[in-house]
Parts: structure tokens; C-alpha cells; sequence
């Protein structure tokens, strides 16, 4: 599922990578880029460098937390909720493909394996 989704991301002009932290913006808004950084296990100047071609792509921009104006919030702008959304439903579609010979409950099981393994308790509906 890794790699169909990447292929789906590269059809749509996006890196995987670029694709996840679309991804965490929309589900996750108003992180600090710190907090982004630690959420999705990326060192700083790798997270900068996804950022920063995202913004020149006008999908992300990043404003200063009003709380504390050295820390900057990304934010996913409508033309990037837009290429997010087009990928995700492209993987959707592989997804769903490639699991077609599984139950609903074979597929529950599955994704409730992958969780308890990656130590997340909520299912955000895709095997990514």
C-alpha cells in the first residue's frame, strides 16, 4: 500500500512524502512545525525542505502561532485540500482493489493488526 500510494501521489505531481504532510495538515491542524516534525518522525531540516516546496507550490502556507510569534503553523491551503484530497481517493481506489477478495471482517482484523503494530489506537481509514 506504500508504494501504490506513492505511484498515486507521483500521478498527481507529489513525492509520497509531500503527500503525508498534506495529509497530517488536514488531519491535524494547527501544529507548530516542531509538533508536525515529531508527529510524523522528521527531523527538522527535512520537514523545512517538504515545506518549503510545498509553499512555492501554494499548496501550504505557514503563519506565526499567535501565541508565541518564533513558532510558524503550516497550514493546507484550499489548492493543496484539493490535491490531498484527489490522492487520497486514487488510493482509496487502489486500496480497495487490492483488498477485494477480503471480507469486511477479514479486512477489520487487518487493519486492527496494523494498528496495535504501529501502536496507533485510531484508524484514519487507510492502510497507510
Amino acid at each position: 500500500m506504500h508504494s501504490a500510494t506513492g505511484e498515486q501521489a507521483e500521478k498527481h505531481g507529489l513525492t509520497l512524502r509531500e503527500y503525508i504532510v498534506l495529509s497530517a495538515l488536514d488531519k491535524t491542524p494547527g501544529l507548530t512545525q516542531g509538533e508536525l516534525g515529531k508527529t510524523l518522525s522528521l527531523d527538522k531540516s527535512t520537514l523545512m525542505s517538504q515545506l518549503d516546496r510545498l509553499e512555492r507550490r501554494d499548496l501550504v502556507v505557514r503563519h506565526n502561532a499567535p501565541h508565541d510569534r518564533r513558532l510558524r503553523i503550516p497550514v493546507i491551503t484550499e489548492s493543496g485540500e484539493a490535491l490531498r484530497a484527489k490522492v487520497a481517493e486514487t488510493s482509496a481506489a487502489v486500496e480497495a482493489s487490492v483488498l477485494d477478495g477480503f471480507s469486511e471482517d477479514q479486512v477489520a482484523s487487518f487493519r486492527q493488526m496494523l494498528f496495535a503494530i504501529i501502536g496507533d489506537s485510531e484508524d484514519p481509514g487507510s492502510c497507510l
